[in-house]
């Protein structure tokens, strides 16, 4: 049973702020997660580090979305799919930690990705080991609800360009990175709240598969 497999790796998991630290410590060492030792995942790292700092002090949640996931019947672990240099994740990981600090039935948890493969391959997304992937799940580790990489109007935007031009490029990145700085988490916290609202009468979609 996936549970008992989730269960078994959360001893390895991590809070936000040990999460930090790792960072952190991988910029100060000019290093990055996995095995994958590129120049551009070290700069992506580093430049991760600024944007979740950034994040961290200017990020507020909407009071609205808050009263929707303190709504919830049963506490929950959220737990996240991540490595240091991936940039969706950056803008996604601080404001699912500024959630979980406002929300006490929400227990946030990060595994690294490459560290646990076999149980990534679970939560595919179009095939591939796509993160930030957030699994929620409730007290037994059973999964209630899965989101990620990206919110649904980001994906728009990638979607889109993809059909245009076959590939995501360099260009289109710094796009969608400037595009996250101006929609500040709200899409995001749009598509977590909306999960709750459907599933509060159903357990915060415990349907879904």
């Amino acid at each position: 049973m996936i549970n008992e497999v989730i269960k078994g790796a959360m001893p390895k998991s991590c809070t936000y702020q040990e999460y930090i630290k790792w960072v952190n410590q991988l910029v100060a060492e000019e290093r990055t997660g996995g095995p994958e030792q590129t120049k551009q995942r070290i700069d992506f790292t580093k430049l991760n580090a600024s944007r979740m700092r950034r994040l961290d002090k200017t990020l507020t949640i909407p009071e609205r979305a808050l009263q929707t996931f303190k709504g919830l019947a049963e506490k929950q672990t959220w737990l996240v799919f991540l490595e240091s240099w991936c940039a969706d994740g950056a803008q996604t990981i601080p404001i699912l930690n500024k959630i979980a600090q406002e929300v006490p039935g929400i227990d946030l948890k990060i595994l690294l990705r490459d560290e646990h493969a076999e149980l990534m391959d679970h939560f595919l997304t179009n095939g591939t080991r796509s993160i930030p992937k957030l699994v929620i799940l409730d007290g037994e580790y059973n999964v209630v609800n899965t989101w990620g990489p990206r919110s649904k109007k980001a994906t728009k935007l990638v979607m889109a360009h993809k059909a245009q031009h076959g590939k995501i490029n360099d260009t289109f990145k710094e796009e969608l990175q400037r595009w996250y700085n101006k929609d500040l988490g709200a899409a995001i916290i749009e598509d977590l709240a909306e999960m709750a609202e459907f599933g509060h009468s159903l357990y915060f979609g415990k349907a879904a598969k």
